[in-house]
């Protein structure tokens, strides 16, 4: 009796260790949570960005219309100055000496031109009683017109020396701020070669150029800008010129737009332009960019096939057919309208994949709470 006791625990502990070592029913492995959107198709808005500079429309490099030596210059790049202002002089020594050939050389025709209508005169007189033979008077007659002739072509060398005089000075043909210089002082200059640059502030535009792919698109956007000093504070632009010819290095089309309120722009300023314009293509859907994936080649998405009512399903591979992008968004088509597509994690996904849809749960919450 005693024996049998003293077993009574043993059989107690065996019984217990061999009840730990029985297999448990594993717990199911929790569904990884994917972020999704619906595809819907839409009318999208899509939107260029390009950089451009602050250029003014009326922009004139102006130089001088005789060649010289530089003796004065009166501006600097970033003066005002008004239409008729001196900006540079040349030396005019020869010019003045020039012009006081020209004045001597028309003395010397008009008291030729005189003294020969003289002649001719005298001629007529004697005529009358046969004194002057025909010979003589036809001479007379066609020396007082030579010398009419000479007379007036030396009034238009001394007007023209006169002008080449005067355009020894420089003077500003609009009204503006300098925004270039390029001479100095005894610097020697050639006829028409540019020389100070004058730029009208009151009419700023900003200047781009567009691709070629891009341009029947950028002539139907709405336009806005920003400059780089505030890129927070945006303007709306109209287009005013696009190039009919594309740049022959670029290969891209110059387009020069101006506010559509008068504004001040500092000329030289970056600024960045937003052409957006609204595509009637209902067969596209945008969907965040982090959603693209590839299938041999070709671009795809998950997409997560629901499991009955539930906030969870499957994923499988489908391709899509891009459209176009913006700046975090693609526009793709080839997806029946009400897909839910995976935007977040692709590279983790794989075919057959059981995932969890919070946000579908979430949005399924809501009407229940709006009901309490």
């Amino acid at each position: 009796m005693k024996t049998s006791l003293s077993k009574a625990p043993l059989a107690v502990l065996i019984a217990a260790l061999l009840s730990g070592c029985s297999p448990h029913k594993p717990t199911a492995e929790a569904l990884r949570p994917v972020r999704t959107v619906e595809v819907r198709y839409n009318t999208a808005l899509q939107a260029n960005r390009y950089v451009g500079t602050v250029q003014a429309r009326h922009e004139v490099d102006q130089g001088f219309r005789v060649g010289g030596k530089v003796v004065t210059r009166k501006v600097d790049v970033g003066q005002l100055v008004r239409e008729g202002d001196v900006l540079a002089v040349l030396d005019n020594t020869d010019y003045r000496l020039a012009e006081e050939a020209a004045r001597q050389q028309l003395l010397a025709a008009q008291t030729h031109a005189r003294q020969a209508e003289s002649d001719r005169k005298r001629l007529d007189a004697l005529k009358a009683d046969g004194s002057v033979s025909g010979s003589d008077e036809e001479h007379a007659q066609s020396e007082a017109s030579k010398s009419k002739a000479a007379a007036e072509a030396a009034a238009k060398q001394l007007d023209l020396a006169a002008n080449r005089l005067k355009y020894t000075v420089l003077r500003a043909s609009r009204s503006g701020v300098v925004t270039q210089v390029r001479f100095e002082i005894g610097q020697v200059v050639a006829e028409g070669q540019p020389g100070v640059c004058i730029a009208d502030e009151g009419e700023p535009e900003i200047v781009v150029d567009v691709p070629e792919d891009q341009l029947a698109g950028f002539k139907q956007a709405r336009f806005k800008a920003s400059l780089a000093s505030q890129p927070e504070e945006k303007f709306d632009l109209a287009l005013r010129e696009l190039s009919p010819q594309a740049a022959a290095q670029t290969r891209t089309y110059r387009a020069r737009l101006k506010p559509t309120s008068e504004r001040r722009l500092p000329l030289g300023a970056t600024a960045t332009l937003f052409a957006e314009r609204t595509t009637s293509d209902a067969d596209v859907a945008s969907i965040p960019s982090s959603a693209i994936t590839q299938k041999d080649g070709h671009a795809a998405v998950w997409v997560v096939r629901r499991d009955g009512k539930t906030e969870a399903g499957i994923v499988d591979l489908a391709p899509v057919d891009v459209r176009g992008y913006r700046n975090e968004e693609v526009l793709v088509a080839g997806l029946p309208a009400g897909e839910i597509v995976v935007t977040a994690g692709v590279h983790k996904m794989a075919p057959g994949l059981h995932v969890a849809l919070p946000e579908l749960a979430a949005q399924a919450a809501l009407p229940k709470q709006a009901s309490r």
